[in-house]
């Protein structure tokens, strides 16, 4: 298909007063704003949208060309003349309709003159949004209190904070045929792959959709095309220091207007399951840390099929364990009894985004003591499905990727099934299919389960343990970084 020629700016400003009004419904929508001046027996027309710009700065502008009336000579270029006395420090000058609207449509004002076929783009916006602070689900202990939010102009500034280098590269892209939305790329030039920031690049050029509602997420599918697996394949972010830290990696960001998350590409299974609080601590407690959410997340996976395991075949426990075992009968297969508490808990999951905060604590009570003691008391659960399937759900919980471990749950689920239906062979087939999905998952062409396979041996120790930061001398090897040194 052709690309459609853009339209020149319309010298008359008559004609240009009728195009925005049928293009842009100037007349019709309230919150197109419209100014006609004269300056320099010139007219000029002024057009902005009241929500997304900073009246200050546009009032502070009508003031400054309004001062221009007042000299006695009529200058011979007063296009330079009104360029020159445009206070802002970002002008910029365009000469076709469509770039004039879609600025327009941004938030920056947009100023025509009679007789000529360029405009004066001035970037006033302010866009409505909140003051960054801590994401709820990114929380430390010890740390910064700040968050990315919602305004990509602000999200990149807080990203410039922590990375003060000139090889630090901010690449703006619009995506979206009605939407035009901003979709920023970030990378260190000198450190990032430039095969990866092209595969990039060209992946979020070629996206073709209206527009992106979803934000940060229809851009992952269109970027990753995940299909029906179920783990994710990029990581999300909001604290600007785990963005920092991985762009030193030589990983790419991908930041997308309205969306407090940072994508963050190539990413691997690992990825997932580090948090910032790992590194907000000594490296002793960091390693103990990270061990005991290695432990949560196979207890979320395994632990509910292997219990089922043992009850399925008690002649698999030792002797000193045969307290693992159910102590009391019920009329309703224990498998069945484990799939309705999983799925409970997810419901109670559902449930909390779903209530207000006030009452989340009250439904929290109702959930355990009620539900819980009650489904106990009349028979429906014996006591042990409800520990097995609590634990599991806290390992969950422990996932730092919300992703991740719902990812892990549905993985569970399948678990759970093969080792009712097919007992050790089940369990045993459900744990080479879990391994070989993961192994055969890539992620912009990055192996999934990197540096476990392919194998690294000083890659893979860096994830076990958390060592100090002088000790790690080189970047990840997965993200193919032009210097692989971190120190010089």
């Amino acid at each position: 298909m052709t690309q459609k020629e853009p339209t020149p700016i319309f010298p008359k400003l008559d004609q240009l007063e009728k195009f925005m009004n049928d293009r842009v419904g100037v007349d019709v929508s309230f919150d197109i704003g419209f100014r006609k001046l004269d300056i320099l027996n010139e007219r000029l027309y002024l057009y902005y949208v009241t929500g997304l710009c900073d009246t200050e700065y546009i009032i502070e502008l009508m003031k400054e060309l309004m001062e221009i009336d007042k000299a006695q000579v009529r200058p011979k270029h007063t296009f330079d003349v009104i360029h020159n006395h445009l206070v802002h420090q970002q002008v910029e000058v365009a000469d076709n309709m469509e770039q004039t609207i879609t600025q327009l449509l941004s938030g920056l004002i947009v100023i025509f003159m009679e007789g000529e076929k360029k405009a004066f783009i001035v970037d006033v916006r302010s866009y409505p949004g909140r003051t960054p602070q801590e994401p709820d689900t990114e929380k430390v202990v010890r740390g910064s209190r700040d968050g990315y939010t919602e305004n990509i102009i602000e999200n990149t500034a807080l990203t410039r904070r922590r990375i003060r280098d000139e090889r630090l590269r901010h690449e703006i892209l619009k995506v979206g045929e009605r939407s035009k939305s901003d979709v920023c790329i970030s990378y260190l030039q000198d450190v990032a792959d430039p095969g990866l920031i092209k595969l990039i690049k060209k992946e979020i050029e070629n996206i073709k959709i209206d527009g992106l509602t979803m934000a940060d997420k229809t851009v992952e599918e269109f970027l990753v095309q995940q299909g029906l697996n179920p783990f994710p394949l990029v990581r999300y972010t909001e604290r600007p220091d785990v963005a920092a830290t991985h762009l030193f990696e030589g990983h790419v960001l991908v930041m997308v207007d309205t969306s407090p998350s940072m994508i963050i590409t190539p990413t691997t299974y690992f990825h997932h399951v580090q948090h910032a609080e790992e590194y907000r601590q000594s490296p002793a407690v960091g390693s103990f840390v990270r061990w005991v959410r290695f432990i949560g997340i196979l207890a979320s996976v395994f632990l509910l099929p292997f219990w089922l395991l043992m009850v399925q075949d008690p002649s698999l426990l030792p002797q000193p364990l045969s307290f693992i075992g159910p102590n009391e009968e019920s009329s309703i297969p224990v498998v069945i009894q484990i799939l309705i508490a999983d799925i409970g808990i997810e419901f109670l999951r559902i449930a909390a985004i779903h209530t207000p905060t006030p009452l989340s604590t009250a439904m929290g009570l109702i959930a355990a003591v009620l539900i819980g003691q009650i489904a106990i008391d009349v028979g429906m659960f014996i006591p042990e499905v409800i520990l097995y399937v609590a634990v599991a759900a806290i390992g969950s919980f422990s996932t730092p990727s919300y992703e991740l471990s719902v990812a892990n749950k549905m993985s569970r689920l399948v678990l759970l099934g093969l080792t009712a239906l097919f007992h050790v062979e089940g369990f045993v087939i459900g744990f080479t299919l879990y391994i070989l999905v993961l192994a055969r998952t890539k992620s912009l062409n990055t192996p999934y389960l990197w540096p476990f396979l392919p194998f690294n041996g000083k890659a893979l120790m860096q994830i076990l343990m958390r060592l100090s930061v002088p000790l790690a001398k080189v970047r990840p090897s997965i993200v193919h970084p032009q210097n692989n040194q971190r120190q010089p």
